[in-house]
């Protein structure tokens, strides 16, 4: 397949489009930089959830169960506060039965092609978002910095890169983490009892009635020791779950195989991200989320030293970035 970029529509909304090595993969810009799609096409995969037909309004007003949303800063946070260097940053409280912050500011942000095009072996966009006064960001993240993404599609699948530099004075918080949408099954014909997960999770964490960490981690059970080793199918129980991560052969990483076809998805995320988030939508088969997280949940709530809980900072210039890659094997 010759590499193609090109800029298209999907399901109404502006997209830029790749196709590279068989694969074929989907890009929002204006709603927060979302890969809505990854397919397979030379095996027929679709690899990513993706809005149904007519689902395109409610993926609008909660774009967090599809595709790769970016979740920054990720996940949930107390009270909707957010203590940080002698000041209190306020978010909305978005999650009414928890009374909580959930999942950030950036997940439907419009974000800037910076731009597309092709080498001989792969397709590639680049996007930005850069947050200062003016932009509705900094009222509750009073920071000026600058996000970018870059995805790459070729025969070894997506490669995803991500790039933060703190372009104001005072230390920023860096605390980030992908709401990365899978299916289960991902392959035509196959049923999600046809899935076995593998995941490099190491213990989880004890979470309270508002599923906040309480600091306590918990043994594994039976069947998430499976998760750890020689997989488990994905809906084994209602995941909800917050676990450190633990590399496994130099790598942090998902792998769902369809034993029915033969074939696994490998999600390797890098090992930047310390924390894994689970959740598989109350053990409905269809899809899960393992999202890679820097930092614990509500982690500036917590009394844990700071690098057990991957709470770290941008000093002014200062940049994090790390890459990820999503293929088939």
């Amino acid at each position: 397949m010759t590499p193609r970029a090109y800029e298209g529509d999907y399901q109404g909304e502006k997209a830029v489009w790749l196709q590279a090595g068989g694969y074929e993969a989907v890009l929002l810009p204006e709603i927060g930089a979302n890969l809505i799609a990854l397919r397979d096409l030379a095996h027929g995969a679709q690899l990513l959830r993706e809005p149904g037909a007519g689902e395109m309004t409610a993926f609008r007003e909660k774009p967090f169960v599809h595709g790769i949303p970016v979740l920054f800063p990720p996940n949930r946070f107390e009270n909707g506060k957010f203590p940080w260097n002698k000041a209190t940053y306020s978010f909305p409280v978005n999650e009414e039965a928890t009374g909580n912050h959930l999942h950030g500011f950036l997940y439907d942000q419009a974000w800037t092609v910076e731009g597309y095009g092709t080498t001989p072996q792969e397709s590639y966009v680049t996007v930005n978002l850069r947050v200062d006064e003016a932009h509705p960001v900094y009222r509750h993240w009073p920071h000026r910095f600058t996000m970018r993404l870059r995805y790459a599609l070729s025969a070894d699948g997506l490669a995803q890169q991500v790039f933060i530099r703190n372009e104001g004075e005072a230390p920023m918080p860096c605390l980030f983490a992908f709401h990365t949408t899978i299916n289960a099954p991902f392959a035509s014909g196959s049923t999600a009892r046809d899935c076995r997960v593998k995941l490099t999770i190491g213990e989880r964490w004890a979470l309270n009635e508002r599923m906040l960490p309480t600091g306590i981690k918990q043994p594994l059970t039976a069947e998430e020791q499976a998760l750890q080793g020689e997989g488990v199918y994905p809906f084994f129980a209602a995941m909800d779950n917050h676990y450190t991560a633990r590399p496994q052969n130099g790598r942090n990483r998902m792998e769902l195989t369809d034993t029915r076809v033969g074939r696994t998805l490998v999600y390797d995320v890098g090992t930047s991200y310390k924390q894994w988030m689970i959740w598989n939508n109350f053990a409905t088969e269809g899809f899960f989320c393992p999202e890679p997280q820097v930092s614990l949940v509500n982690a500036p709530h917590v009394d844990l030293p700071a690098e057990e809980i991957g709470l770290f900072s941008l000093a002014q210039g200062e940049i994090w970035e790390e890459s990820a890659r999503l293929y088939m094997k």
